[in-house]
């Protein structure tokens, strides 16, 4: 169980998450979803410790994960992934190795320093890749591919790291209809298949309908909408996104099979 205690973050005067209190059991998919600067990314990142909150707490099992610092941060946020919009590899490094950097916190201190990689890491990293449809792609570098290919070997990244919670901050937002379904579907897959927590900032009220079993909407920073997709109505969701209901409020495209 993730639990969030009145998590709160001010930039100076401006309040970008206003204790905000919220639980998800392990395993589910939530949707968080609101227009733009309402806090999503600040809560997304508070919960991976990227960003210290000003108040409240994260609870994980029980535990203070707002308390942990050195290696224990470490090993959090090894078991809390994050995914981020730019997806964060390496252009000029080839894809397998991208991916095994999701390993450096499993490997001892001189083989994480030196790269040095078992083949046990190098066969979860092709796994992890073929899930994915990219394993044929391992040796070509990673700045080459396509938004929707470097997303999806980002989502293969913290996949390697055996988390049990993925925080994914707007993964699609760069990416066109096709590819954003692609790397939905990749999030589904992996909640579905193992199990892992997946919170989800996304701006498209229809991916986040289509796809989540949750949604958590944020309004200035504050908690206004928490239930099932069919809770929230089309009013309730102009009223949520305001003046860009008209940009996230739309018809969701078919799913298209996973093709490079």
């Amino acid at each position: 169980m993730l639990e969030l205690q009145g998590l709160t973050r001010r930039f100076g005067a401006v309040t970008a998450v206003d204790a905000v209190t919220l639980s998800v059991p392990a395993g589910q998919m939530v949707g968080v979803i609101g227009r733009s600067g309402a806090g999503k990314s600040t809560l997304l990142r508070m919960i991976n410790r990227l960003t210290d909150p000003t108040e409240g707490r994260v609870l994980q099992h029980g535990r203070d994960v707002t308390a942990l610092r050195g290696a224990e941060l470490r090993r959090w946020r090894t078991d809390c992934a994050m995914i981020f919009q730019q997806f964060n590899l390496v252009p000029r490094l080839d894809v397998l190795t991208n991916v095994l950097v999701g390993r450096l916190n499993h490997l001892p201190g001189w083989r994480a320093l030196l790269r040095l990689w078992p083949e046990a890491d190098r066969a979860v990293a092709l796994s992890a890749l073929d899930q994915f449809d990219m394993a044929r792609l391992a040796a070509q570098s990673a700045g080459s591919l396509s938004g929707g290919q470097q997303q999806r070997v980002a989502i293969a990244r913290a996949l390697v790291q055996e988390p049990s919670i993925i925080l994914a901050d707007e993964p699609v937002a760069s990416l066109d209809p096709r590819n954003a379904r692609l790397v939905m579907d990749a999030l589904q897959d992996i909640n579905r298949r193992y199990g892992i927590t997946v919170l989800v900032n996304i701006h498209s009220l229809d991916l986040a309908r289509a796809y989540c079993g949750r949604l958590v909407g944020l309004a200035a920073g504050g908690l206004v909408f928490d239930g099932p997709p069919e809770a929230l109505t089309d009013a309730a969701a102009r009223q949520l996104y305001g003046l860009e209901a008209a940009e996230a409020v739309g018809t969701a495209a078919p799913r298209v099979p996973v093709i490079a």
